[in-house]
């Protein structure tokens, strides 16, 4: 049985190709993408304050490990390799927990302080050329900002400045107007975890255009109407989506929310602001909160989404009633995951085997497939 090839109709100059369906689909380039991407840059692992006090800890999946963050008795967050320098056994096998001083192995109990030194094993006392520091747990690269910890599994990390923090340079066009925000300052209104099953690039494609905003997202065009027109607010360098005249908030119904974070400048007020930070991390900045989602790739066609409501402590502290501000996003979360999910199976049909094309108001999508192409060394493929 033979097949006829797929033929493709000359790209016009208007429109942009996308990436070939297999990107999506590939096991293969989905192992590239963990090894080059998750397990070379700066990943955002957990927020600070979930590790609340001296020997609490989470664990997370970066790309293909198992990585333990915990803070130790000094208060300060570490993070290491979940895997004992024994036999390899998984250190910690719960999602999250708290210790009392010390990390065990609860296959032949090799201990762990919280800094990673080994000090104890079953008879230790009778290897005296065993070196603590050297058998210790293999140490993970982290820094803090805007209150989540960002691990980087990578011998030499990246500059952080560089890769993470001016993501928001170069979509605000200020250094320090995220800063406004207080973003690590703010606590925890409402957390919900969406277990997607679509590859990570369509989620950060979802995100990053609002050609589709008019279609899926009523509720959102209500409150921000220019997105109706098509274009995301992070197709303009420095650009905040003014809300509706008759708004009062970014809630579901545009009813009023909470007063404005103490540092919102007057220019930030009734705007919306969206910032995409490579490669798995959305912050989208408001007057009253900020909601921050977090990636954690799972599988070629699985991604699992961490979403947080952060506010002003006082409204939390308060037990305000948040639940119109968190809808609204919810809705926009679910609408958004559902059209990834409706793509996902078609990035195999043979329809799309040489990928689609993007419309100029999508155009700004090429440039993320230009920065992956790059980081998987396929750029001239």
């Amino acid at each position: 049985m033979t097949t006829t090839p797929i033929s493709r109709t000359p790209i016009p100059p208007s429109l942009v190709a996308t990436l070939p369906g297999h990107y999506y689909t590939d096991p293969e380039v989905f192992r590239r993408e963990q090894e080059r991407i998750f397990e070379s840059l700066w990943f955002c692992a957990v927020r600070g304050a979930d590790l609340d006090k001296p020997g609490a800890f989470r664990t997370v999946q970066v790309g293909r490990e198992s990585v333990i963050i915990t803070r130790n008795r000094a208060g300060e967050l570490r993070a290491f390799l979940n895997v004992c320098r024994h036999r390899g056994a998984r250190l910690c096998t719960e999602r999250a927990g708290e210790v009392r001083r010390t990390l065990q192995c609860p296959y032949h109990a090799w201990t762990y302080d919280l800094d990673g030194t080994l000090i104890a094993a079953p008879n230790l006392i009778k290897m005296p050329d065993v070196d603590r520091v050297e058998y210790g747990l293999i140490k993970v690269a982290l820094r803090e900002w805007l209150g989540y910890a960002w691990v980087c599994l990578a011998d030499e990390p990246p500059s952080f400045e560089d890769t993470v923090m001016h993501a928001a340079v170069e979509r605000l066009g200020d250094a320090a107007a995220i800063e406004h925000y207080g973003t690590e300052r703010l606590a925890l209104g409402k957390r919900v975890t969406y277990d997607v099953r679509a590859n990570w690039k369509l989620i950060v494609e979802n995100f990053m255009e609002c050609y589709h905003c008019a279609t899926i997202h009523p509720e959102l065009t209500e409150v921000l109407p220019e997105f109706a027109d098509g274009y995301a607010a992070q197709y303009y360098v420095g650009h905040g989506a003014e809300f509706g005249a008759d708004i009062e908030g970014f809630t579901v119904d545009g009813s009023a929310g909470f007063g404005r974070l103490p540092e919102v400048t007057a220019d930030q007020d009734r705007r919306y602001y969206a910032i995409t930070v490579k490669p798995t991390v959305f912050v989208n900045l408001v007057p009253d909160h900020v909601i921050l989602h977090r990636m954690f790739p799972l599988a070629e066609d699985r991604t699992v989404v961490e979403c947080d409501w952060l506010y002003a402590p006082e409204v939390v502290a308060s037990g305000a009633d948040v639940s119109k501000s968190v809808e609204l996003f919810h809705r926009v979360n679910v609408q958004d995951f559902e059209a990834c999910e409706r793509t996902q199976p078609a990035m195999s049909s043979r329809a799309y085997r040489r990928g689609g094309v993007l419309v100029p108001n999508e155009h700004h999508i090429g440039i993320f497939h230009d920065w992956l192409l790059d980081r998987l060394g396929d750029a001239h493929a």
